[in-house]
């Protein structure tokens, strides 16, 4: 897979990529991750790369001409699968998202930021807008690391136990249910007996019916 990002403050996406599942992801070649700076694609002598928006109000809005020359470029280079804007008012990222980009080949991610980018822009290039949650954030870069996070975890050989991801809360419309490790008793505070027992099966069915009983508790509306 190969995720180019295209934002106006690279160095805020340099440290999510220089740690931990990520940075092995990408040094095992799983996954190429590149950062474009949109000012290198502006016409200005300043680099700008937005101006004020038609009929006013406050806030500046990202221009198209530096945009559609980075995606041009980009483009013109390989086949994407999927141009990403990270935008508040997006469908709201979930494990499905997440799933099914894992899936893809190349992805552009567009971090927006100001009061955000030229419609013509999301109505000529863009093909699907993502949001993480009901706020908005200074810039898309955070929500782009989000975004990256979620779905290069998934990546065949990026996680050291291969079913670890299938487990994860949400990946079955449920909450995960409770884990526990050693000690077994700590302060007279038990693990349950039942994960001790060595008895796979009954393991399994004790942690669906948890999992079920904490979704129902925690996050009924999955069960809707």
């Amino acid at each position: 897979m190969r995720i180019d990002i295209i934002t106006v403050l690279p160095e805020l996406l340099a440290s999510p990529f220089e740690a931990s599942i990520l940075k092995r992801a990408i040094e095992k070649g799983l996954v190429e991750v590149h950062t474009h700076n949109l000012r290198d694609f502006s016409t200005n002598n300043y680099k700008q790369i937005d101006d004020y928006q038609f009929g006013g109000g406050a806030g500046m809005v990202m221009m198209i001409e530096p945009i559609d020359k980075c995606i041009s470029k980009l483009k013109l280079e390989r086949e994407y699968d999927e141009i990403i804007y990270m935008t508040p008012d997006g469908a709201t990222l979930s494990q499905g998202i997440a799933n099914e980009l894992s899936l893809k080949g190349n992805i552009i991610i567009l971090c927006g930021h100001y009061k955000g980018v030229d419609q013509r822009v999301r109505d000529h290039f863009i093909t699907r807008e993502i949001s993480i949650g009901d706020f908005v954030l200074s810039g898309g870069e955070l929500a782009a690391a989000v975004l990256c996070d979620a779905v290069i975890r998934l990546l065949p050989g990026v996680l050291g136990n291969e079913t670890s991801a299938l487990t994860d809360s949400f990946q079955d419309d449920l909450l995960a249910p409770p884990i526990y490790t050693r000690p077994a008793d700590y302060k007279g505070w038990k693990v349950p007996d039942i994960l001790l027992s060595g008895n796979t099966a009954k393991i399994e069915e004790w942690r669906e019916n948890e999992a079920q009983k904490h979704t129902e508790k925690r996050r009924p509306d999955l069960l809707e």
